[in-house]
């Protein structure tokens, strides 16, 4: 076919709005992507080019409407995400039906790699989730766990996360436990109040329902009916990762998420996160998700600084 061919797609209104983004700048990045004409005459796109370019344009429109209709907010990196997975030939990310409402929209998987962690997330008591920062790793175990105990599965939603930079001696910090606390945990913090909302969050947390700790007080626990979160668990040793896994009680389920590029501990050996995967992936209800640079869900340039740096560790290994 001529590289003039056009074809039209039919669209609802709110996946049409989505597709063309803020003054077109949606239209214009996906034709840059396919080196198509996208035009928005209406009721739908209009695609204008090859037939490679016009089949993966097609494909990223129909998953950025997918996502749209399912109530998700689309921006720019939604764009560039399904641009590269419709190259790459990706199946379109379906993950996210059980998730609750975050204050931008429904919270629903953005690649591939996202859809198969949530299923995880699902059908398993432990999952560990690993890979680069930016990836979804925290925000989506976060965000399934808030919706587990919206919907009354579980009792409590736990984050603990290794408190690195205080060597872990937070007694000699000012403040009680959540001023010790809170700097550590900044980023889960931003999590649940972008999903629960802050007045939620607090009456949450005064009642117990919401609880963020460092992994020394973890030890002695007994987690009941909870989900428990393992957040930059990279930073964990080997004894700190089996005890904060063998809290696991009656009606409990785990995440465990971290980079293990990432590690911050003087003895980068003693790292539990990879030698708890290598140890218990094939146990029986434990699933492992690996992440990429290409699942990255910040900033484009952000994909481009992850690759960098592995190119620069396989070249030093090399």
């Amino acid at each position: 076919m001529s590289r003039d061919t056009r074809e039209f797609l039919p669209l609802s209104d709110i996946a049409l709005r989505a597709v063309a983004g803020p003054n077109s700048r949606h239209t214009a990045l996906l034709e840059d992507a396919f080196h198509v004409l996208l035009e928005t005459p209406g009721g739908g796109v209009s695609l204008t080019g090859d037939a490679k370019g016009r089949a993966g344009a097609k494909r990223a429109v129909q998953a950025i409407a997918k996502r749209a209709e399912a109530g998700a907010e689309i921006t720019e990196a939604d764009i560039r995400l399904a641009a590269a997975a419709a190259r790459r030939g990706d199946p379109p990310a379906t993950g996210g039906a059980d998730l609750p409402l975050g204050r931008r929209g429904a919270i629903v998987a953005k690649t591939t790699a996202q859809a198969r962690y949530i299923d995880m997330l699902a059908r398993h008591a432990l999952v560990f989730g690993m890979g680069p920062a930016g990836t979804g790793k925290t925000f989506l175990a976060v965000a399934h766990g808030a919706g587990l105990l919206l919907r009354g599965e579980v009792d409590r939603l736990i984050v603990t996360r290794p408190a690195v930079e205080a060597g872990e001696r937070l007694g000699f910090l000012p403040g009680d436990m959540n001023e010790k606390v809170d700097p550590y945990m900044a980023p889960v913090w931003e999590a649940l109040s972008d999903i629960l909302g802050a007045d939620q969050l607090r009456r949450r947390r005064e009642k117990g329902e919401v609880e963020v700790a460092p992994i020394a007080f973890m030890r002695g626990r007994t987690l009941n009916h909870a989900f428990v979160i393992v957040d930059e668990a990279q930073n964990a040793s080997r004894l700190q990762m089996k005890m904060v896994l063998t809290r696991l009680g009656e009606g409990a389920r785990m995440a465990v998420t971290g980079d293990p590029s990432q590690v911050d501990l003087v003895n980068t050996a003693d790292s539990g996160l990879s030698h708890a995967v290598r140890i218990l992936e094939g146990v029986r209800d434990v699933a492992v998700a690996r992440f990429e640079a290409s699942d990255v869900v910040r900033h484009p340039l952000v994909e481009r600084i992850v690759k960098a740096y592995d190119a620069d560790s396989a070249k030093g290994r090399s």
